[in-house]
C-alpha cells in the first residue's frame, strides 16, 4: 500500500522489474515539504519555484520511461530539504539561498541537521537507486532535470542539455546521432556542467560501476503541456535508443582495438 507524502515517502520505484537497460532517475520530482518544516519559511511566489522543485521534470521523467520500459526513481520530497544530486560535503545539498529565492529554514543549519536531513531524505534514495541498478543485467543511467529559462535575469537559449563527468560514452553518442533532437538547441555540459557540481549521481551511481550514463537538462518553459512533453519524450527516447545502439556496435570494436 502507498504511503501519503506526509508518512514520508522519500522515494518513489515506479515500474520496477523492468526488463530494458534503462533506469530512469529524477532527484527533484516533487515540491513537497512535510508540514513538520514550515515550508522553510519560503515566501509564498517562490513555494513552487524552479527552487523547490524541477517543474516538469516528473512528467518527463514518466512519459520517457514509458516509451523506452524502463524503470523510473523519482524522490518525492522537495530539493530544499536535502537535494539527492548533491553529497553532504555541499552547502548546495541544503542551501540557504537558491539564485534569488532565500530560504530561511535552511540558514544556520548545524552539522548534525544536515547530517540528519541526509539520513532521513538522501540516503533512502541512493539506496533505491543502487538496489534498482543492482537488479539491471546491463544497466543504463540517465537522470532527467529541468531548469529556468531564466537565471539571475539573463535568458537561456539552450533548450536542452546533455551532461556529463568524466565518462562522455552516452554523451557523445546522443550529441553524434542527433537527429531526433534536431527540432531543438541542444547543447553539451549546458546550462550547467560538472564544475558547478551537478554530476553527484552520475558519478556515485555510474561512474563507480562503469556502465553507460548521461544527464539531461530540459528548459522547464517547454515542459508546459501533455503534447510538448511528449513531443519531447519522443525526441530523447529515440536518441538514447540510437546512442546505446550505436554504443553497443562501437564499444567492441574499441576494447579489439586496444
Amino acid at each position: 500500500m502507498a504511503m501519503s507524502q506526509d508518512q514520508e515517502q522519500v522515494v518513489e520505484v515506479i515500474n520496477p522489474g523492468t526488463a530494458g537497460p534503462f533506469l530512469l532517475v529524477c532527484e527533484h520530482a516533487s515540491p513537497h515539504i512535510p508540514a513538520e518544516f514550515n515550508e522553510l519559511g519560503l515566501k509564498q511566489e517562490d513555494r513552487l519555484s524552479h527552487a523547490v522543485w524541477d517543474p516538469g521534470g516528473e512528467d518527463l521523467s514518466r512519459t520517457i520511461a514509458g516509451r523506452l520500459g524502463a524503470t523510473l526513481v523519482a524522490g518525492r520530497m522537495s530539493r530544499l530539504l536535502y537535494d539527492c544530486n548533491r553529497p553532504l560535503s555541499s552547502e548546495a545539498a541544503t542551501p540557504s539561498q537558491v539564485e534569488l529565492i532565500s530560504v530561511p529554514g535552511n540558514a544556520d543549519l548545524s552539522e548534525t541537521d544536515r547530517t540528519r536531513r541526509s539520513d532521513r531524505f538522501y540516503e533512502p534514495f541512493r539506496a533505491a537507486v543502487s538496489s534498482t541498478l543492482d537488479a539491471l543485467a546491463a544497466p543504463v543511467l540517465v537522470t532527467i532535470h529541468s531548469f529556468t529559462p531564466t537565471y539571475f535575469g539573463a535568458h537561456r537559449a539552450v533548450e536542452i542539455g546533455i551532461l556529463h563527468d568524466s565518462d562522455a560514452r552516452l554523451a557523445d553518442a546522443m550529441l553524434a546521432n542527433a537527429g531526433p533532437l534536431s527540432d531543438w538547441r541542444v547543447e553539451r555540459n549546458e546550462p550547467y556542467g560538472p564544475a558547478d557540481g551537478v554530476t553527484h549521481t552520475l558519478k556515485v551511481h555510474g561512474l563507480t560501476r562503469g556502465i553507460p550514463h548521461v544527464m539531461i537538462e530540459v528548459r522547464n518553459d517547454l515542459l508546459i503541456g501533455e503534447a510538448e512533453v511528449n513531443r519531447i519524450a519522443d525526441g530523447l527516447a529515440a536518441s538514447l535508443t540510437q546512442a546505446l545502439a550505436h554504443l553497443a556496435k562501437s564499444e567492441p570494436a574499441e576494447a579489439h582495438h586496444a
